[in-house]
């Protein structure tokens, strides 16, 4: 016998995460921007490195206008990233309450996990993914009999693998630039950082895409309205 469908109250917590969506995705475009002018200034102090080997140029002020350029670079990196963080991590939180209306029983985590799994030391390189899985298994719940719509994982992984080793690439290439001294150390070190800006690019790339399907998903299943739900969530941490 098939359970009974969601009431009225908790189908009404249900909010549309398209207008996040678009911040979101806006947002991370302006990430792109930055990392390509973080790019751009990168080969600057590559060029103004260049040849120079273990010795201190005769006239440091191309390379110390090339490191302050850099600089600048690196805050506005900065800042887009927080910016982002924060308008993704609002809409990260609102798609996981949908998906609590939509199907609590695939939930491995409750719904302050889609906040609190981001500042968990090291955990945050797999707790975030695990609410995702819930979310995306919830949102791909279409047809009116209860049955899931089958729609590939290889988007989500694909997106958190990249982001995940961006990130760990830009920490440690962010460290080596930190403690190059030589000219050629700081071009080799502004080379892996250059690295690691593309990585970024790409996992921004792939989070926009994500972004946009996984809201299109949750509009088709709420088009639906309430459809027979699994079993509650079951106990896991307590929330966040």
């Amino acid at each position: 016998m098939a359970a009974a469908p969601a009431p009225p109250a908790e189908w009404n917590r249900l909010r549309s995460p398209l207008g996040l969506s678009r911040a979101v995705a806006a947002l991370l475009g302006a990430v792109v921007v930055t990392d390509v002018v973080a790019l751009a200034a990168g080969a600057n102090i590559r060029r103004e490195y260049k040849g120079l080997g273990g010795t201190l140029p005769f006239d440091p002020g191309p390379a110390i206008r090339a490191e302050n350029l850099y600089g600048m670079a690196g805050g506005l990196q900065t800042l887009a990233l927080l910016a982002t963080a924060v308008v993704f991590i609002i809409w990260f939180h609102r798609v996981r309450v949908n998906a609590e209306v939509f199907d609590a029983g695939v939930q491995p985590m409750r719904p302050g996990w889609a906040i609190g799994a981001w500042f968990v030391p090291f955990g945050n390189l797999w707790l975030p993914r695990r609410v995702a899985g819930g979310v995306w298994a919830a949102s791909a719940r279409t047809d009116r009999d209860g049955s899931r719509r089958a729609v590939s994982h290889a988007p989500l992984d694909l997106w958190w693998t990249l982001w995940v080793v961006a990130t760990l690439f830009s920490q440690v290439a962010t460290r080596i630039y930190a403690h190059s001294e030589l000219p050629s150390e700081t071009r080799d070190a502004v080379a892996l950082v250059m690295a690691a800006d593309a990585l970024d690019i790409a996992a921004a790339v792939l989070a926009i895409l994500l972004v946009r399907k996984l809201t299109r998903m949750q509009g088709e299943r709420a088009a639906l309205g309430a459809t027979p739900l699994s079993a509650p969530s079951p106990t896991g941490p307590a929330p966040v």
